[in-house]
């Protein structure tokens, strides 16, 4: 096995089949499942499979610049919140990429706009990967300006949409 990365409790990581080039995210050990704030999710049908549409504003205090996703649904499961809240919550597998490495994490889509990431990295996602190092904040760097990383393209499997663009 090879040596886990270090990692800090905060980092920039992206979604690239979502069209998301990056997101703040906080690394959380306390949490066990992966969550991406998440809005206007709507389930639908892709040649008889299941698949969810939402939208995400991944600039964090900005809801000016929104993403619009699809992805097949994978399960819908019962999460319990830190507050101790059971909901149910659509889970979509999807790729997460930080520091040129990629792989496949499960993600609950739910809406986190009080809270302060709009993304959790949770221990599935980081098991037999990274330790988290708490002294520590974006290892990875914070690479470019939100908007030269966000730019809108057409992505495989999923649709991104700039909304103030239109204005």
């Amino acid at each position: 096995m090879s040596p886990k990365t270090r990692v800090g409790w905060r980092e920039w990581v992206g979604f690239p089949d979502l069209g998301i080039g990056r997101i703040k995210a906080k690394v959380d050990t306390g949490a066990r499942s992966s969550t991406l704030h998440a809005f206007e999710v709507e389930p639908f049908d892709r040649d008889g499979e299941a698949w969810v549409r939402f939208k995400v504003h991944p600039a964090q205090r900005n809801d000016d610049y929104e993403v619009t996703c699809e992805a097949p649904l994978v399960d819908q499961r019962e999460v319990k919140s830190s507050t101790g809240t059971v909901t149910e919550r659509p889970v979509v597998a999807t790729d997460l990429e930080w520091m040129g490495e990629r792989w496949e994490v499960e993600l609950t889509l739910v809406r986190r706009d009080s809270m302060g990431f709009r993304c959790l990295v949770g221990r599935q996602a980081m098991r037999k990967r990274w330790i988290v190092d708490p002294a520590k904040s974006y290892v990875g760097g914070k690479r470019l300006p939100f908007r030269e990383a966000q730019r809108t393209r057409r992505v495989s499997g999923a649709r991104t949409h700039d909304r103030s663009e239109e204005e």
